[in-house]
């Protein structure tokens, strides 16, 4: 619990919600807010780290009301506990509500407890504030993906209005990533969401590859839960850009059947105010 005010903060589990194939933990805060959380693949549990997010991607719907405040580090790690006492947990992603680099010293300092608990940890984020993303690149994590979603400044822009510039990004990572060991470096991917008619053409994926390919790391194909304004691609689309990137010689992942389902899937965990 995280002392606040001289009061103590803590998270409670208030409802579980299950589907064939994820759980999804809604957790209440002692002021009265509620965040959820993933339980998938068996093993797997997808945390989030603020109460909103900051960055308010189009496409997402954790980040509709913005960010309403932070999550403690005990409150990040209540949401590991509260489930290992239900379910195993021996990975955790950083990929829920809100941008863990927006909320480092708290996700850090869980972060590194998981560590001594013998749990892998992977994060997904916007990349910024940049500094923090240094920090995290050369932490022993087990995976990073940043989010691009386009390399046309103007539309990643209306995709996601509150991120940092796509160009101090890809001058970082083409600066920073040459540091990393070549192994590090296979654990860093940049995660592109396809989305129907506004990033999925041809042009846009051949400015994806030639990015990649530059930074010589994978790319974490994402498939559009249907949250926003957007469409998602058909299947057959979206095979369609995983073959074209395939076919650049790229390492391409593409979203499991748990990152598409309709209880938990990417970009589908809310916020509430239940007090």
């Amino acid at each position: 619990m995280d002392v606040v005010g001289g009061f103590r903060r803590s998270m409670k589990l208030a409802q579980v919600i299950e589907s064939d194939l994820n759980r999804l933990f809604v957790f209440r805060t002692e002021d009265g807010y509620s965040v959820e959380a993933v339980h998938y693949r068996g093993d797997t549990l997808c945390v989030s780290t603020q109460v909103g997010c900051p960055v308010r991607c189009l496409f997402c719907a954790s980040g509709k009301e913005g960010l309403l405040r932070n999550l403690s580090e005990e409150e990040i790690l209540s949401q590991v506990e509260s489930v290992k006492k239900i379910l195993p947990v021996s990975r955790v992603a950083f990929a829920g509500i809100g941008d863990p680099l927006a909320n480092w010293r708290e996700v850090k300092g869980s972060f590194l407890k998981l560590r001594e608990m013998g749990i892998k940890a992977s994060f997904y984020t916007t990349g910024f504030p940049l500094e923090n993303l240094r920090e995290l690149l050369h932490l022993p994590h087990n995976g990073v993906s940043v989010s691009i979603h386009s390399l046309n400044p103007d539309t990643r822009k209306h995709l996601m209005p509150f991120s940092g510039p796509l160009e101090k990004l890809v001058k970082f990572l083409k600066e920073e990533l040459p540091r990393l060991s070549k192994r590090k470096r296979k654990k860093v991917s940049l995660a592109y969401l396809i989305l129907k008619g506004v990033n999925d053409s041809d042009r846009d994926l051949e400015a994806l590859s030639r990015l990649a390919l530059d930074l010589d790391v994978g790319v974490t194909l994402l498939y559009y839960n249907k949250v926003g304004p957007f469409e998602p691609p058909s299947e057959e689309e979206y095979e369609r850009a995983f073959l074209f990137l395939k076919g650049k010689g790229i390492r391409v992942t593409l979203s499991t059947r748990f990152r598409k389902d309709k209880i938990g899937g990417c970009g589908t965990l809310t916020v509430g105010k239940v007090a």
